[in-house]
């Protein structure tokens, strides 16, 4: 039988598993209760377990079993992330989370169960199999940088040598209509930057703000320089986002604070626009601070780079999802999205490529459904063994392909 055909016989497990895991999400590096579920679904499987040390995080790696002309047995990487969001669910699903504030509302539960479903349909054609793979079940994607742990701890080269190949999913709640695949080759997400400012004031009466320094009307101007600063200092054909999300200041409102803070992120889709946001931002605050007599603290923090994908894996996935699933499941992006992976990460040490899947609940409106992180993000069962099938042919075709020198 097929993978494909395999796969739609554990869509019920697949389900199973992907419900167990929605209804205890767990935030962070430090997963146990999904690392304990992750291990009792490979518990049987012929695969070398390795934890993590810094994180909860599984590697997994199966020796395959035929023999290989190529000069080195070629070893391919599969990757999930398992953790969850600080986001209380409001989806109504049956199987909604049990954890008070916090939600897998951006599909890592369905990332997880189709890769343990994959993880079966690769044992079973173990003997097929004539190069290694390397299963990757990473925590900490959502700003905690679990792929670079996981990374320092030496998943590239679980198999005893660096992996020749790197493969990642993503569901997704919107975009694209239901079941659809979705790549493009180069940059496919945008870097993502943290800015966290403090402006310095002194407090004072709110009856008298001359008799004090005003930190609130400072941030305020600065929130709204910010936008201006990009339509004016970078190209519309490279370009740039800047959200502010947290404004704090202040205790009453007839009380000038001491202090007033924001947080923001920002997205940028090259080296140089994101070099040159590092510098123009404080540039900027600095300045409005100075003007009205005012210190500020300016941390800009690099955290993920440019998810960046392989022109040549990238074709690879489009091929086998194409041969798999027919040409119309299939959409190649024209623009990058400004969301960001740190499984670009991997792409940044071996070649590979990163696939989108449209998880939409059938009959909904993919224009207008919510979004990933919405409390109200929904994501459809009917896509898990699409997903593990997926995982699984692109592991046994590439090695396939590594394996004859090609």
């Amino acid at each position: 039988m097929s993978i494909a055909s395999d796969a739609k016989e554990m869509q019920g497990e697949i389900a199973r598993f992907r419900h167990e895991l929605h209804q205890e999400p767990e935030i962070g590096l430090d997963l146990p209760r999904t690392q304990e579920k992750v291990l009792k679904e490979l518990d049987g499987l012929p695969y070398e377990i390795i934890l993590g040390e810094s994180t909860t995080s599984v590697t997994a790696v199966l020796r395959g079993g035929a023999a290989h002309a190529s000069a080195r047995k070629p070893a391919v990487l599969l990757r999930a992330d398992m953790d969850g969001l600080p986001v209380q669910e409001r989806t109504g699903v049956e199987f909604s989370s049990k954890i008070d504030g916090a939600m897998h509302a951006c599909g890592h539960d369905l990332h997880t169960s189709m890769l343990a479903g994959a993880a079966t349909l690769l044992a079973e054609r173990r003997d097929q199999l004539a190069g290694d793979v390397v299963l990757m079940f990473q925590p900490g994607e959502e700003g905690f940088d679990g792929a670079g742990h996981m990374i320092r701890e030496g998943v590239l080269d679980a198999a005893g040598r660096r992996v020749d190949a790197a493969y990642g999913m993503h569901v997704f709640s919107s975009l694209e209509p239901y079941g659809r695949f979705c790549t493009k080759p180069g940059v496919m997400m945008s870097a993502s930057d943290g800015l966290f400012v403090t402006v310095l004031g002194a407090g004072g009466h709110g009856s008298a703000p001359h008799a004090a320094k005003d930190p609130v009307a400072a941030a305020a101007e600065m929130v709204t320089a910010l936008q201006v600063m990009i339509t004016r200092q970078f190209n519309m054909f490279d370009p740039v986002v800047l959200t502010v999300g947290v404004l704090q200041a202040g205790t009453k409102r007839n009380v000038i604070p001491e202090s007033a803070r924001f947080e923001a992120t920002i997205r940028t889709f090259s080296e140089a626009s994101r070099e040159r946001m590092m510098t123009a931002i404080p540039q900027l605050l600095k300045g409005i601070a100075s003007a009205h007599g005012l210190e500020v603290d300016v941390d800009y923090r690099g955290e993920y780079p440019m998810t960046v994908t392989d022109e040549d894996e990238t074709h690879t996935a489009e091929n086998v999802i194409s041969d798999m699933f027919g040409g119309s499941r299939l959409s190649r992006w024209a623009t990058p999205i400004s969301g960001s992976e740190d499984f670009s990460r991997v792409l940044a040490e071996v070649p590979g490529t990163f696939v989108g899947l449209s998880a939409v609940p059938r009959g909904v409106d993919h224009t207008t459904s919510a979004f990933n992180h919405s409390p109200y993000a929904t994501f459809d069962d009917g896509v898990l063994s699409d997903g593990a099938a997926l995982y699984a042919e692109l592991a046994v075709s590439r090695i396939a392909t590594l394996a004859a020198g090609n």
